[in-house]
């Protein structure tokens, strides 16, 4: 495990004979002020600009920052009152929640939902025959058909803000909130199952809490705490200058850049060296140098970082040797997705296994049989957490159903869907992973890749192109969220119950809110001129190929499936059986998708970095640099967040100190 700060400790020192709070009703009605303010300035980042994408990482740079802000004024208000201030508790139940309302918003959930509901038949042609092939298999009232009603979404310069639109958009908004709720819903209480076993009993370490944990610190203000400290501000000043230094180039070019080749990015491409074959098939390959994720992987395990970098150099080497022994040919060979989709699978399923006796225990709770578990003091009974699971499943199964998938197909899907999921979620605890993006390699697009477009009725594909927008990448992820909520509720010492409504209330408010966000700046903008980098057409191109020309399954890319599964399940073997073995099975999985371009670079330094500092300084050396590397996080946050509210207000573009 990796060395992080010991709030616990902190907590128990500072815990007043009064429980702390955090669930009140100025933390939940603060989070439901700041829920649409923060969508809108995510979607104005990730849609309208298409720069800095905050949801593509693991730690939201735009929450923290917003944590951040509310923890200096909060302790200004202090001083002036200490009564009207927040507690901790307070602070971090609104992080968490507008973290929930981010993931729920961002890049891979509504911000591709939205463009979905109008583009088949704003964009049907006789060329394409999506009025006869694709149209007849969609619920009109999944969606909004009028031209008059979406006219203006895709123009521009009007509002949603008008009787006609909101008449026309609130059903179809309530639905797919709806459901979007009730995955939230089933994800909170498998979290409330799980709980107690990856929290008390094996101690999973949360590295993606402990910065939020830090800022929030009762003792960051004090006299060697974390605000106060020389380390902290030297990685803040180091990692917000160079972001200044490069947005200056960005407008004024004679002005030299800082471990960046200029251009407004933050990377250079290298796989113009390798133009030869086979060496060609390295593909684009991004060196990279961003402060924040150097100091984020300095919370992670060794073997870990190490195998973040190595493993996504074995995946590139794949392809070459692919080329070089003309294996290639084959479509999509090596079967990226799939070896990787069987990577995670091998995790899910080592993670039940390891606490099946537990989960036993849970069962026999929940069914009123003699158990050695005890869910007292847990968010909700463990029976009342399965009959929700049950209740919520019910809904989303009939929802499914509804549009026309097969029932045993629709099984099939959330259990492939809800398996990801746990696999991420686990991961995320344990390791602090900072990507799990997983592009294409949702269940709909495995089950077409292994079993053929014939294997399955038009109206099950059609579903299947559907459910795209949650299901073609996993980067902002809710459910690992909801369970780091958990760890937070714990480290307050706050009530877990009020946290688990707090997070169902205000999550279901979250994905009703970002539907409405999204609409109002796509009316304002015009999503003609920003949907080019959303993802409106994708599913529906792909649901075209499949209805139009429709393939057998692949042999191959269903054993892809199967290595992945076993060598992951080998790396898995080794590490727990020899303490040398230095590949992680899931740096295997995690790094086979696109977003690993980008760090592979800043990963391998930190792992350098913490390879030297634990070798000659030991751990409390290690610990006692934590400061530094948490100031090269919050300086890129700080200045990068700045420079986009900047840009936002005065229409220009800016550097983008990520992506």
């Amino acid at each position: 495990m990796s060395a992080v700060p010991d709030t616990q400790k902190e907590d128990i020192q500072h815990r007043s004979p009064v429980r702390p709070r955090a669930v009140t009703f100025r933390s939940v009605l603060l989070s439901l002020l700041i829920i649409p303010i923060n969508d809108w300035w995510q979607v104005q980042m990730e849609i309208v600009r298409y720069s800095a994408h905050p949801s593509t990482i693991s730690l939201f740079f735009n929450t923290v920052f917003i944590l951040l802000v509310l923890t200096v004024l909060n302790q200004g208000l202090k001083k002036l009152n200490s009564r009207l201030a927040l507690e901790r508790g307070e602070l971090l139940l609104i992080y968490m929640c507008i973290t929930i309302g981010s993931a729920v918003v961002g890049h891979d959930t509504e911000e591709v939902l939205v463009p979905m509901l109008t583009w088949p038949f704003r964009h049907a042609t006789t060329s394409n025959n999506w009025q006869h092939l694709i149209v007849p298999h969609l619920h009109k009232m999944l969606f909004v058909t009028n031209p008059k009603i979406y006219l203006g979404y895709y123009r521009g310069n009007d509002t949603i803000f008008k009787w006609i639109y909101i008449k026309a958009w609130f059903p179809v908004v309530v639905i797919w909130s709806t459901f979007l709720s009730a995955l939230l819903f089933v994800m909170l209480n498998i979290n409330v199952i799980l709980r107690k076993q990856w929290t008390d009993n094996e101690r999973l370490s949360y590295p993606i809490i402990q910065v939020p944990l830090q800022i929030t610190s009762e003792t960051a203000f004090e006299p060697n705490g974390l605000f106060l400290n020389r380390l902290y501000w030297l990685g803040f000043g180091i990692a917000a200058t160079i972001d200044i230094v490069n947005s200056l180039n960005y407008y004024y070019p004679k002005i030299p850049t800082i471990l960046t080749p200029g251009f407004g990015q933050s990377y250079t491409d290298i796989s113009v060296y390798f133009t030869q074959k086979p060496w060609d098939a390295l593909g684009w390959t991004p060196v990279s140098f961003y402060p924040f994720m150097i100091g984020l992987g300095m919370f992670m395990p060794l073997d870990f970082l190490f195998s973040m970098w190595f493993f996504y150099w074995f995946w590139k080497m794949q392809h070459v040797v692919a080329e070089a022994m003309a294996w290639d040919r084959t479509p999509d060979f090596p079967y990226t997705e799939n070896q990787s989709f069987g990577a995670y699978l091998s995790f899910c399923v080592y993670s039940i296994y390891l606490s099946r006796d537990y989960i036993r225990q849970v069962v026999r709770r929940a069914v009123g049989l003699p158990s050695r578990v005890s869910d007292a003091g847990e968010p909700i009974s463990y029976r009342a957490a399965f009959t929700r699971i049950g209740l919520g499943m019910t809904i989303v199964l009939g929802f499914t159903l509804y549009m026309g998938m097969t029932w045993w197909v629709a099984v099939l899907f959330f259990l492939m869907y809800f398996a990801l999921s746990l696999a991420i979620t686990r991961m995320r605890a344990e390791l602090g992973t900072p990507i799990h993006d997983l592009h294409f390699t949702g269940p709909g697009a495995v089950l077409e890749r292994v079993a053929g477009s014939k294997s399955f009725s038009p109206d099950t594909l059609t579903v299947f192109s559907l459910y795209f927008w949650f299901t073609r990448a996993y980067r902002g992820h809710p459910m690992p969220i909801q369970l780091e909520a958990f760890k937070v509720a714990e480290q307050t010492n706050t009530d877990y119950k009020r946290w688990y409504y707090a997070m169902f209330a205000l999550g279901t408010a979250g994905a009703f809110i970002g539907m409405w966000v999204i609409l109002q700046l796509m009316y304002h903008y015009g999503a003609e001129a920003k949907s080019a980098m959303t993802f409106g057409p994708e599913p529906y191109v792909t649901l075209q190929g499949w209805l139009g020309s429709p393939e057998r399954g692949h042999y191959g890319q269903f054993i892809a499936i199967l290595v992945g599964l076993g060598f992951a399940g080998f790396l898995q073997f080794m590490r727990t059986r020899f303490p040398w073995w230095p590949f992680h099975p899931l740096a295997y999985a995690v790094t086979s998708s696109w977003e690993i371009n980008l760090l592979w670079g800043p990963l391998m330094l930190a792992w350098v970095f913490k390879s030297l500092i634990l070798r000659y300084s030991g751990r409390g050396g290690f610990q006692r640099s934590l400061p530094f590397f948490i100031g090269l996080i919050l300086g890129q946050f700080v200045v990068g967040s700045l420079l986009n509210i900047w840009g936002i207000w005065r229409g220009v573009p800016t550097y983008q100190f990520w992506q």
